[in-house]
């Protein structure tokens, strides 16, 4: 070394405030000359504080009426389903933001905890974050109206802790999945998806029903008391404990909390490696026996194999092998399942036993229902399983590329996109239809539930091939398939809300025809609601088709991801 040379000067430690900066300075990046983007973050923003006011006011609630005989109901409750929104919600309809992708740290030597207290503290930078914060500070003034200063300052240590278990819950379960959803045995994590969902949210639904129409609030007292000491309503009750004269209570309820949130973050930390590589291992493939044609029969999947050799035919083998292969579209072929299966359970018998009080059970009334209620409760299921292509062209990004080169006609290319999607999705209806007719004990409804699905979600794709045309946006490059773009949440959210509106006015007259005609509408159901989605789907893809002909280059544009 020269006598002159100045040795280099020492690495600064890499904290979580260098996160917090970074993703400040992505988030004003992707909002320069992006004005939809602005727009959707401002209107995220101002709803973000609807919420946030109306939860202080419930919170707030038994503070400010003096009355504290519900303050734990109002707590647990609430904050329990704060806990399973942050929990479900960005699995089945917002995603999760990814501002600061972790794929992009995989080249720094950082170390594991670091990685993790930096991306946490830059998640916990949100609107939906501050929104839980100011929603929960409400149980802060009912804690201090019922038990002075202390009970108020537990009750903030219980909503800060709180905050961090929703945002390290939500981080931890959307990593853990997209880890999961990258290997090709999809179909034993569906299965385990479709059985947890339907353990917990049917039994949950029915028992909240019943408790409701009942209005026994001293029972829900005593189940809200149970939830106060799980992770779901530990850290909101701490607070209302001691204003009650249950200071011991308080800090075995935090130390819940606390445990509860290591290990969740422990979860996202294993899981955040494999997030950084960017694949899950999913073994050795299996050897392809029987296969004829050469090579290009071997580009057709099984579920497309009947597909001509021709542009239709490859554009539908090749969205058939994505919606199967391809993580993020996966997770909506999940949500349509559960949705399917979840609905019709909870229209058609979730409340039925107990819509007069008289406890006779699900399966008692269940007979009782209608063929409008039926038919409701399935164009609940189409809408749903259709809005799924809302913005079909962004799954693909930059990729949508070769298309516009190889000149597809947009026509050809929503009618092979509708295909390959329903080659999954059909099937799936044609299950919910036999299960839910087996169910009610009403075998010859099958053909009234299977007509009212097809004509509700041949509807459906009509309205989303607009929807996915004139509204697309883009997804980021990473492999989680939850993740979403800041303020593209809300664009999700608005625009799966304007397609199922549609959608289901357009279903309408099926709902309709159920009540004028009568029982003669179950023999009507199945030809008629086959033959009028099919023509709707046509029709929207013909419509829908001369529309994306002239904004091929300005759709290409507004689905690549800017880096």
């Amino acid at each position: 070394m020269s006598a002159d040379a100045t040795p280099a000067a020492p690495a600064r430690p890499v904290s979580a405030r260098h996160f917090v900066r970074l993703k400040l300075r992505v988030m004003g990046n992707n909002f320069r000359g992006q004005g939809w983007r602005i727009a959707m973050f401002v209107g995220g923003a101002l709803l973000g504080l609807w919420f946030a006011a109306s939860g202080f006011f419930l919170f707030a609630a038994p503070g400010l009426t003096g009355n504290g005989r519900y303050a734990v109901l109002i707590a647990a409750a609430g904050g329990g389903l704060l806990v399973l929104g942050w929990l479900l919600l960005p699995l089945v309809f917002f995603g999760v933001d990814e501002t600061l992708d972790p794929a992009r740290f995989a080249l720094l030597p950082l170390p594991r905890r670091t990685l993790v207290t930096g991306l946490f503290a830059a998640a916990l930078l949100s609107v939906p974050a501050l929104a839980v914060l100011i929603a929960t500070s409400g149980l802060v003034l009912t804690a201090s109206s019922l038990g002075g200063w202390s009970a108020g300052l537990v009750a903030v240590v219980g909503v800060l802790a709180g905050l961090l278990l929703c945002v390290a819950a939500s981080r931890a379960v959307t990593s853990a999945f997209a880890t999961m959803l990258r290997s090709r045995r999809v179909r034993d994590l569906a299965a385990v998806l479709l059985a947890v969902v339907a353990a917990l949210l049917g039994p949950l639904q029915i028992f909240g029903v019943a408790a409701l129409r009942e209005a026994d609030w001293d029972r829900l007292a005593g189940v809200a008391t149970v939830i106060g000491w799980t992770p779901l309503g530990a850290p909101w009750t701490a607070g209302i404990d001691v204003a009650q004269g249950r200071g011991w209570a308080a800090p075995v309820k935090l130390l819940i909390t606390v445990v509860a949130l290591v290990a969740l973050l422990a979860w996202w930390s294993r899981s955040l490696e494999s997030a950084m590589v960017g694949a899950a291992s999913a073994g050795k493939a299996p050897a392809r026996r029987g296969v004829d044609g050469g090579a290009v029969a071997q580009l057709f999947p099984r579920v497309a194999g009947w597909a001509r050799r021709d542009r239709f035919g490859a554009l539908v083998a090749r969205e058939a092998r994505y919606w199967w292969r391809d993580a993020r579209r996966r997770a909506n072929l999940i949500t349509i399942a559960v949705v399917g299966i979840f609905v019709p359970v909870m229209v058609n018998l979730g409340g039925a036993g107990f819509v007069a009080g008289d406890g006779s059970g699900p399966a008692t009334n269940a007979s009782n229902n209608s063929p409008v209620v039926v038919t409701f409760s399935m164009v609940v299921v189409g809408v749903v399983a259709a809005v799924t292509l809302a913005n079909q062209f962004g799954f693909d990004g930059s990729a949508y590329a070769a298309n516009v080169v190889a000149g597809v006609p947009g026509r050809l290319e929503l009618r092979a996109r509708m295909t390959a999607f329903s080659l999954y999705v059909l099937p799936m209806l044609a299950v919910v239809s036999v299960v839910l007719s087996a169910l009610l004990g009403r075998p010859g409804w099958i053909g009234l539930m299977a007509g009212s699905l097809t004509a509700t979600y041949g509807a459906g794709l009509a309205v989303t091939g607009f929807v996915s045309v004139l509204g697309a946006y883009s997804l980021p490059e990473t492999s989680n398939p939850f993740a979403m773009n800041s303020g593209a949440g809300l664009a999700k959210g608005l625009l799966t809300l304007l397609a199922m509106i549609v959608s289901a006015v357009a279903a309408v007259p099926m709902v309709v025809a159920a009540a004028l005609l009568g029982d003669a509408w179950l023999w009507l159901a199945l030809p008629v609601g086959a033959a009028y989605g099919l023509g709707a789907a046509l029709l929207g893809a013909y419509l829908a088709g001369d529309v994306l002909d002239r904004r091929l280059p300005e759709l290409l544009a507004t689905v690549t991801p800017r880096r």
